[in-house]
């Protein structure tokens, strides 16, 4: 029963949105779907609800097209705010609610219920439009959810949050997730999407990078990342002449290494322990979904450049 992104291709004129993009989501998870801004999220998202027809590919959610489900089975959350500017907070959630079928009395309770938990119940008889931008955004999410979706998708979801309140929103996917809804969600924070995601696809100008569970693909560069920290002075040169050891970030805490892939991490250890220095920290990790991103993204650039370069080098 899982959400089937299949070969989609759409071009707008002279622009390819999106060039053979697949992918798969699992039910009950939450899949984050990375990328710059113009990369292709927000058509793959309009597609998959049926707004945009792809000019080849399809969407299928358990084995079914798209648009053969009835429309409750679906949550928006579009990036631009979707709300009434001059209709009250809550008459609008009812509203709303009310266009799926669900009655207007559970829609009051359950939109009280979310305002609480969101800290803005004191909100709810004001206009759309004297909510701050973050507050437009956590009641953009109440709406999308109040029909009880069985899948969400959601574009840039974090976009202008504060800190508490990107908690807030985070605490809610965990909840609708444990509930066995599944949520897709684009982003070009991932930070984000590492800490919340089980799997996550990268898209660039259209084009899928990588995809597949989180772990796979942050260990999908083949390298390692490790922290350290020494009773040293400072000195890092004795870092650089371990073969296949590159220092990625030098800090006042720890410095962060990129160990390749064939080389054993611990023998960064080794070399510390042998320079009679105190191990304060040693820690060893995949690759950040930024460095992976970075890495892919960026390695296509080059390639593209270097193409495009010889392409019109005179014969």
């Amino acid at each position: 029963m899982s959400l089937e992104v299949l070969d989609l291709r759409k071009r707008f004129g002279e622009v390819q949105a999106l060039d053979g993009v697949s992918f798969d989501v699992a039910p009950g998870e939450v899949f984050g779907f990375l990328g710059a801004n113009g990369a292709g999220k927000t058509t793959t998202m309009r597609i998959a609800l049926g707004f945009l027809r792809p000019d080849t590919g399809s969407v299928a959610w358990a084995g079914r097209p798209v648009h053969e489900w009835p429309r409750l089975t679906w949550g928006y959350m579009p990036e631009e705010r979707g709300l009434y500017p001059r209709m009250p907070v809550l008459e609008q959630l009812v509203f709303f609610a009310s266009l799926y079928g669900v009655s207007r009395s559970q829609a009051r309770r359950d939109a009280l219920d979310w305002l609480a938990r969101f800290r803005i119940s004191d909100y709810a008889d004001r206009r759309a439009e004297s909510l701050s931008k973050g507050n437009q955004q956590k009641v953009q999410f109440i709406a999308t959810v109040l029909h009880g979706p069985d899948v969400l998708l959601m574009d840039e979801p974090f976009a202008g949050l504060d800190p508490v309140n990107v908690a807030l929103l985070k605490s809610a996917f965990l909840e609708m997730r444990d509930r066995g809804k599944t949520l897709v969600f684009s982003t070009h924070q991932l930070d984000q999407a590492e800490e919340l995601c089980d799997s996550v696809a990268i898209i660039d100008r259209g084009r899928l990078v990588t995809s597949g569970s989180t772990r796979d693909v942050k260990r999908s560069t083949g390298h390692q990342t490790v922290r350290l920290a020494t009773s040293g002075d400072g000195d890092l040169d004795w870092l650089r002449e371990i073969p296949s050891v590159q220092v990625t970030r030098p800090g006042r805490d720890y410095t962060e290494l990129r160990v390749e892939a064939g080389t054993d991490p611990q023998s960064v250890l080794r070399a510390a322990m042998d320079r009679g220095d105190d191990v304060y920290r040693f820690e060893v990790a995949d690759p950040s979904l930024e460095e992976v991103f970075v890495e892919r993204v960026g390695a296509l650039d080059v390639e593209e450049r270097t193409l495009a370069a010889a392409q019109e080098s005179p014969r």
